[in-house]
């Protein structure tokens, strides 16, 4: 099974899937994280910092490497995020505008030239977004939104941006007609409904896949972007 764990930023995402994986030894899919591309990309940036292009060229970075690696395991995957995921928040900037933080108090943003032709590259980007999704996930299992933002001093996000992705991210899913399954709670009460709801059989305990997530979790480099040691892209 290729089974894609969906949600919007600060759901749970990454921890869920390193325990999914360990619980029903599906390997684990994940591109790297923008903290990871932007010393390649955009060296001395962060992300609020990005022009449209330049986020443009990130999430194309992002998606070609989600690709490559789900390609690499024909016996099914676990993957953290989705092809859906970098294309729906470049659309959701639509709205919000392209630094979130700059506009988290007003209701629409001023629709520039600059602004009305990301929307357009978003919306032709949508269509190999959307098709890969068809064609390569079985099935999503959606974290909704039950824990506030996490201010990272990273991401430029505010709720109203993670409602809107989180919606999109609900309706697309629906307009593709994709298995989604809505599954909140705790790590172990997430954790209990996969296993129902695919029938998994589990390789070791819930108790024991989300110490090894955690385990996993813990050796991630969370170096601030302007901080890591440029490295030459391949």
């Amino acid at each position: 099974m290729n089974l894609a764990i969906s949600g919007t930023y600060s759901v749970g995402k990454t921890l869920t899937t390193m325990a999914v994986s360990h619980l029903t030894g599906l390997e684990r899919s994940a591109a790297k994280t923008m903290r990871e591309l932007l010393p390649v990309s955009v060296p001395g940036k962060t992300l609020e910092e990005c022009t449209a292009p330049e986020i443009i060229m990130l999430i194309m970075r992002r998606n070609q490497e989600r690709a490559v690696n789900e390609s690499h395991l024909p016996a099914g995957f676990v993957s953290d995020g989705s092809s859906l995921h970098e294309w729906c928040y470049g659309t959701v900037r639509v709205l919000v505008g392209i630094n979130p933080n700059e506009s988290v108090s007003l209701e629409n943003v001023e629709m520039t030239d600059e602004i009305r032709f990301f929307s357009r590259v978003m919306e032709q980007m949508g269509v190999p977004a959307k098709q890969h999704a068809k064609a390569s996930y079985d099935s999503f299992v959606h974290l909704p939104i039950e824990f506030p933002l996490v201010e990272d001093g990273h991401r430029p996000v505010s709720e109203r941006f993670r409602t809107l992705a989180d919606e999109m991210l609900l309706k697309v899913l629906s307009e593709l007609e994709i298995p989604v399954h809505v599954v909140g709670g705790t790590i172990p009460e997430r954790l209990e409904k996969i296993l129902d709801i695919y029938g998994f059989a589990p390789k070791m305990s819930i108790e024991e896949a989300i110490a090894r997530a955690q385990e996993d979790y813990a050796k991630l480099d969370t170096t601030a972007e302007t901080e890591r040691t440029p490295v030459v892209a391949v």
